[in-house]
């Protein structure tokens, strides 16, 4: 029997493989594809370059029909790998508002939520490991 998605997937050049990996992956590893970039103080300060959008973000768009433009994280869907954010919305043809989803790698985070003790935690281990990392290097 094959199976669908493998984590052991040896990376490919055809599109329609990558493709596949993303649309077949597993919600624990789908969590990881919708990472956006650190701004650079936020980067300076833990140390690490991006890091998985959640409720609650503060967000710059940096590409697209909503290039600038600053809002708060309103949905994330691990599901379809797309991200909503307040006051990001089109108007449809029978005059409601409706959010648009916004690829993550489009994202550049501002602000964290910092709401969630795991989630600190995680960041300050990061912190320490980049520390330890640069002072390897010296």
């Amino acid at each position: 029997m094959k199976k669908d998605w493998s984590k052991e997937w040896k990376s490919s050049s055809q599109p329609r493989k990558q493709r596949k990996y993303r649309a077949k992956a597993p919600l624990h590893v789908k969590h990881k594809l919708v990472s956006s970039h650190l701004s650079k103080e936020l980067r300076k300060e833990y140390g690490v370059r991006s890091i998985p959008v959640r409720k609650g973000d503060s967000v710059k768009i940096m590409i697209g029909s909503f290039k600038n433009f600053t809002g708060r994280v309103t949905k994330v869907s691990l599901a379809r790998e797309f991200a909503h954010v307040e006051g990001a919305a089109v108007t449809r043809s029978d005059g409601t508002k409706s959010l648009y989803p916004l690829n993550p790698s489009n994202l550049l985070i501002t602000k964290l939520d910092t709401s969630d003790k795991k989630r600190v935690q995680k960041l300050e281990k990061l912190k320490t490991e980049a520390k330890k990392s640069q002072g390897g290097k010296e």
